[in-house]
């Protein structure tokens, strides 16, 4: 029998710094425990009890998942003496010297996705140890993975840019909304393989971006106790923190990560941000994607209903469908082999939970090619997210003849639905329209064919066409985004065949509401008579700001006026309607902060503010963020009065080097958010 003490053990494993860590960039995450990408070669330091002779065993275990087998490919064995063939992972020494053993070991392109331990086996010795766990990710730098991106300016952008933007607002005003993704921020990869686990996934199913990207999709939201966020439209933030507050991933994910329970609360851009930020972490090319007038067709008919009575109101038992400003989710990049060819590449998937899709919230990836094609019927939830940016939006009048209701299409959309849709550019700051990629532009033959195509596989016919007017042939209204405290102008477009004179009603009836569409109060009714002459004439209907001030601060939302329009020609008792939507304009405020700074030296930034609004605002506050910084900063100022300056320093310790985006923000009750930014090179 061998002399034990001839036995082979291994007394210490090391995984050695990697040369193409860097290319890779995954020295960044922080974290304790080595992060590698699949396909990647990692490097392992063996300390052995005594030189390496060939007569000994040496076997390399890598395990992952509950109950692991070799059947399942959730345990990997390797003899890095023994070559393996081309289809399983490899291990290969590298470098004997003495007492010390370097081996080379590559997984293979399409590895499960996750966190794995090592165990090195010597014979009837195993090293086990609670520090060799490496987390292994996705890889779109390599070419056989199902993630690969083969433009390097884009796996900046969309892997390793860790801030960024969502975009906001209403359609013809949009706004610049800044964010920190933060996957390399500490504990957010844990956070993400954690998920991982806690998912609906099997340990196989970890190996596909596709099934991936949709047990996410189900994390992000909260349900029976299970999920990271809670989503939260009520307008009632008491217990939590309001959506709009937030302005990064990380402080999220890290409270999920240390808590165990769903933080509170999101609204679709939280949702699509720690969605975005989890796909990157995990190395899924993402992007934060917005589609403004983005409808909910609860009805699956591809057509979206709205309801009003004569004053414009609208009528919301019966008005089941709704349009938002706007909506966010994520889209991200992968081969769809699951599919036949043609819908690599981008795939809208959403986090906020609207509906289930195979009794689960959560929705995509659905491919753009599809959507813009109209072949709804390609898994996963094609047809809904073809809803989001197609549809024709009827508008109802609810009117009472002799006791009953009688309805009547006075409107028919075919354009309203779907607009600008935006992410960020690659490299630069500012917005890229990416709605080309979604649909043919807006009334185009191609346009209208997908929707003749999409109705088709729905076996359903278009049930409504275009009121016919006599007289009528256009009207739309226009208003400009006015200053918060300031009185708003709609200025009503008739356009008509006839240059005739001819006396015109016109009825508004205005409210203030969510982004969502939900209404939080009713403002004024406005009516008009006027005569008009020319085929194009304009009325002005105004808005005075008592209308609307006093609902602002109980609002712990941004505001949103919507005003419904309706026109009527005396003569001819011709209907046509309108729907607008105002947004407020916010002064701007200044910042000072040095171009560059050290680490663990103190970093001082001015904020200056007139408010230049004609109302006071209560309650202001600026706050400072930055992944640069240990935690945010923020000074209380109290009421500003209208025309008062305000000056404000905030002081914040760097923590990290390199460039950082510091992230300045101003709040009250009226002013829910004014943003600043600048980078700042941090050093050593």
């Amino acid at each position: 029998m061998m002399d034990a003490s001839k036995e082979l053990q291994v007394l210490l494993v090391d995984f050695l710094k990697q040369e193409n860590a860097v290319s890779h960039h995954t020295w960044e995450f922080q974290t304790s425990s080595p992060v590698f990408r699949r396909g990647q070669v990692f490097h392992l330091r063996l300390v052995l009890n005594q030189p390496l002779q060939s007569y000994h065993e040496l076997k390399l275990e890598f395990s992952t998942g509950p109950n692991p087998s070799i059947a399942k490919h959730t345990l990997v064995v390797l003899d890095p003496r023994t070559p393996s063939d081309h289809y399983n992972w490899q291990a290969t020494l590298q470098n004997e010297s003495g007492k010390e053993v370097t081996v080379a070991v590559t997984s293979t392109p399409n590895a499960i996705l996750g966190k794995y331990q090592l165990h090195v086996k010597t014979g009837k010795h195993i090293l086990k140890s609670e520090e060799n766990i490496l987390y292994l990710l996705f890889n779109p730098w390599c070419k056989e993975d199902t993630v690969f991106m083969p433009d390097e300016d884009e796996r900046k952008e969309y892997i390793l840019n860790d801030t960024g933007c969502h975009y906001v607002g209403v359609a013809r005003s949009i706004k610049y909304k800044p964010w920190n993704f933060g996957q390399f921020e500490k504990n957010v990869l844990d956070c993400c393989i954690s998920l991982l686990t806690e998912s609906s996934l099997k340990p196989t199913d970890r190996r596909d971006p596709v099934l991936v990207c949709r047990a996410m999709s189900a994390m992000m939201s909260s349900e029976k106790g299970q999920g990271v966020l809670i989503g939260n439209w009520t307008g009632d933030y008491q217990g939590g923190t309001a959506p709009y507050k937030w302005t990064g991933s990380a402080p999220i994910l890290q409270q999920y990560y240390s808590t165990k329970q769903a933080v509170r609360f999101g609204q679709c851009w939280v949702f699509a941000g720690i969605l975005t930020t989890v796909l990157r972490a995990l190395g899924i090319p993402a992007r934060s994607v917005t589609a403004f007038d983005s409808a909910h067709d609860t009805e699956k008919n591809l057509t979206v209903d709205t309801y009003v009575n004569e004053n414009g109101e609208k009528i919301t038992n019966m008005s089941r469908d709704s349009v938002w400003n706007f909506h966010v989710w994520t889209d991200a990049w992968m081969k769809r082999p699951d599919l036949p060819k043609g819908y690599d590449g981008w795939q809208a998937v959403d986090a906020t939970p609207q509906e289930r899709s195979q009794g689960v919230f959560c929705c995509g990836p659905s491919p753009l090619t599809a959507i813009r094609k109209g072949d709804i019927f390609i898994v996963y939830d094609t047809r809904f997210v073809f809803s989001e940016v197609n549809g024709d939006r009827l508008i109802w009048l609810v009117k009472m003849v002799n006791g009953q209701e009688e309805l009547h299409i006075i409107s028919m959309e075919t354009t309203s639905i779907g607009k600008n849709i935006s992410t960020k550019a690659v490299g630069q700051d500012r917005r890229r329209d990416i709605t080309y990629e979604y649909k043919y532009p807006e009334g185009s033959s191609e346009e209208r064919q997908v929707m003749d195509h999409a109705f088709l596989l729905l076996s359903s016919e278009r049930e409504h066409r275009r009121p016919v007017k006599e007289n009528f042939l256009h009207m739309s209204v226009q208003s400009d985004d006015v200053l918060l405290g300031n009185p708003v102008n709609f200025t009503v477009i008739l356009k008509r065949k006839t240059a005739a004179l001819q006396n015109v009603n016109i009825s508004g009836s205005f409210e203030l509401q969510l982004y969502t569409g939900k209404k939080v109060a009713k403002l004024c009714d406005l009516n008009k008579t006027s005569q008009i002459q020319g085929q194009v004439s304009e009325v002005t209907l105004t808005l005075d700001s008592k209308t609307y001030i006093n609902s602002l601060a109980i609002l712990d939302d941004e505001p949103v006026i919507r005003g419904f329009i309706i026109a009527e020609i005396v003569e001819s008792k011709e209907i046509m309607a309108s729907e607008v939507f105002t947004s407020f304009q916010y002064p701007e405020f200044s910042i000072e902060l040095p171009n560059t700074g050290r680490v663990g030296q103190l970093l001082v930034c001015n904020c200056i503010f007139r408010n230049t609004l004609a109302i006071p605002l209560t309650d202001v506050k600026f706050s400072l963020e930055s992944l640069g910084i240990s935690s945010l900063q923020t000074s209380d100022h109290g009421t500003v009065q209208p025309g008062e300056t305000i000056q404000s320093q905030i002081k914040c310790t760097p923590i990290k080097t390199g460039p950082k985006k510091f992230i300045v923000k101003l709040s009250s009750k009226q002013v829910k958010e004014i943003n600043a930014q600048k980078i700042v090179l941090i050093t050593k």
